[in-house]
Order: C-alpha cells, then structure tokens, then sequence
C-alpha cells in the first residue's frame, strides 16, 4: 500500500510541474495539444478543453506537448498564432519557468501543511561535552539547556549551532541546569568537522553535542508563513549546492540515486505518518524544481537557455545546433537515469 502512495504522491509533484508549463502556455494563448503523466505507451486519456489529458507507461516524469515544440524533433516548428514558436522569447521563458515554480509552490504549501500541524525540533539541550573542550573548561554539563546567548534566546539547537559558528568572542550562556539558571562565560575554539557533503571544513565550536531531545513548535499565523518560506528557501539551496558539488566530484556518482530510490524513500516516510509523507514530497518537489532549471538542453533549463541566446543575440540558434544540443541533453539526461537506476538496483541487492 504504501508503494501506491508513493506512486501517486509522486504522480501529483509531475502533475503539478506540468500543470505550472500549461496554466502559462494557455495564459499566452499556446495550444497545448498532449498533457501527459508518464511517458511511453498511452493507458489512458480523454479530450477536455482541446487537449488530450493522457496517463502513460513509464512513470519517471510527464509533459505538455505544446503546438510548435517537439523536443524529439527540434525542428518542428510552427508559425501559427497559437503556437509556442509564435511567442516572444520572454513569454516562453515564463511557460518554461512555470513549471519549476509549480514545484516550488506545491513544496512551499508541503511545508506550511507541517508548520500547522506542529513540526518537531531538536531542543538545545547537551547531551555529550567533548575532553578538554572550551564548554568542559567552562563547566557545561550533560543535560544542560541552553536558554540564551549573549541575551539573545535560544529555542532550537540549530540556533545554538548557527549562534556559535557564526560568533566573534566571548560568549555568555544562560543555562538552566536543573531548574536553577546560571551564567556560563566561553571562549569558542576554531577546531574542524566534517559538513553535510563529508568535507573537512574549519569553524568556531565549543565541543558540545545534542542529547537528542525534541519539543513540539506553537507557531503563530506569521510564524508558520515564515517557516514554510524558510524551508523552501534551505531545501532548494541545500540541492542547489548537491548539484554542484556532485559536478565537481565531492559528492560521488554512487550517490546519483533514481526513481526507485525516490519511491522506496517515499514509501518508508509513509510508515511514519503524514508529516514524514509531506516533508518528503517538498523534498522531492524542490528536486524537481531545481533540477529541470539546469541547463541541459533536453530540460526547462535548456530550453530557458536558448530563448535568453535568442533575447541578448535577437535571433534564434540555428536549427543544426538546437538538434545537436537537445540530443546531447537527451543522451546526458538518459545517462543520468541508468545511473540512477544501477545505483538503485546495487542498494536493493545489497
């Protein structure tokens, strides 16, 4: 069962990002002639408002065939009125862009949904002071919460963290320890750890670590609109920078995972309840998003690349160069997705 949830969550994310391309094709008067979920063999479709709305074999992505565009034939283009190549390069710009947006929405509204039913974090509450270290110089203790530093308040443990590494000087700590407060004074160490991508990096530390503890979050109105902001704007960073430092061989290929990956994931966060479930499609989303923006011909970003050439050039790459860079973006892209897939399947096996 919880497969099928994972299918059809995933289904929705495509749904949407597609939906996003087709609100803004018709906005500008583009006919879309196919919207479709999946792609491969038709299973089933029916006709509503001039396009075929169709659901397809092969689950890894949708999309709007739109009058005039053929990624598979680059130059099938059209001069109709109502054809995408009829647009203005801005105007297409925006019918690319709308799909990525969709995703960020859709993800920004996952992450809301959390914010009102209460999300959990970690409390700042030690649980483990580190051998020689700045805090046990100090004397912090196991179980020791953090209410403040340097009179500003502490509620989370990523603000204590954030407080810390980014911090000049001395610091005060306000510190309840068993109901009694005390002022503790610090002098943080450069020291080195290892950040989210298994990089040594060099930053202020104390030699603290948390206890694990969770408290739930009361967010006002405000509070849950700027939460859900938040974490949009993180996750999307956070893959933006996963982009990048895979491209630049921090992060290695083995790490590449697939739709299996993204389903099996899926699944399991079901087992834990809608929360999990609604964290983990924003997460997916936000990929969705971030990754058909890159410039690979072959996706939204490609395609966002060639009308910006044609908007600073005034005319549009020639034919010859459009087919030969879509099917190196086509190649690039299918080579990405077998990778996925084998490391899929090596994890499944293992």
């Amino acid at each position: 069962m919880s497969w099928i949830v994972a299918l059809l969550v995933l289904s929705v994310l495509i749904f949407f990002h597609e939906l996003g391309h087709y609100s803004a094709a018709r906005f500008f008067g583009v006919y879309v002639e196919v919207f479709s979920i999946g792609f491969g063999k038709k299973l089933a479709s029916f006709q509503w408002i001039g396009t075929q709305w169709q659901i397809s074999a092969i689950p890894l992505g949708g999309y709007v065939k739109m009058k005039g565009q053929d990624d598979l034939d680059p130059t099938a283009i059209s001069n109709d009125n109502d054809s995408y190549n009829s647009k203005k390069p801005w105007q297409r710009i925006i019918i690319l862009f709308a799909g990525p947006l969709a995703n960020f929405v859709l993800a920004w509204f996952f992450f809301y949904a959390i914010a009102l039913g209460g999300p959990q974090s970690l409390s700042p509450v030690i649980g483990k002071v580190l051998e020689a270290s700045p805090a046990q110089q100090a004397g912090l203790k196991t179980h020791d919460k953090i209410i403040a530093i340097n009179g500003v308040t502490i509620t989370e443990w990523d603000e204590l963290s954030e407080y810390i590494k980014t911090s000049q000087g001395t610091l005060t700590l306000s510190v309840d320890r068993n109901g009694t407060q005390r002022f503790i004074t610090l002098t943080p160490r450069i020291s080195e750890a290892t950040n989210l991508f298994k990089e040594k990096i060099q930053q202020r530390m104390v030699g603290i670590a948390p206890e694990g503890v969770t408290h739930t979050l009361d967010l006002s109105f405000s509070e849950t609109i700027t939460y859900a902001s938040k974490q949009t704007y993180e996750t999307s960073f956070l893959i933006f920078q996963s982009v990048q430092k895979l491209l630049t061989g921090v992060v290695p290929a083995k790490e590449v995972g697939g739709v299996v990956s993204i389903v099996q994931i899926t699944a399991d966060a079901t087992a834990y309840g809608w929360m999990s479930l609604c964290f983990f499609a924003a997460l997916i989303s936000v990929n969705l998003g971030v990754l058909n923006l890159l410039p690979i011909p072959a996706l939204d970003g490609g395609h966002i690349m060639f009308n910006l050439y044609e908007m600073i050039r005034r005319k549009a790459p020639s034919e010859e160069v459009i087919t030969r860079l879509t099917i190196g973006g086509w190649v690039l892209l299918l080579g990405l997705m077998s990778l996925g897939l084998y490391n899929d399947i090596t994890r499944l096996m293992q």
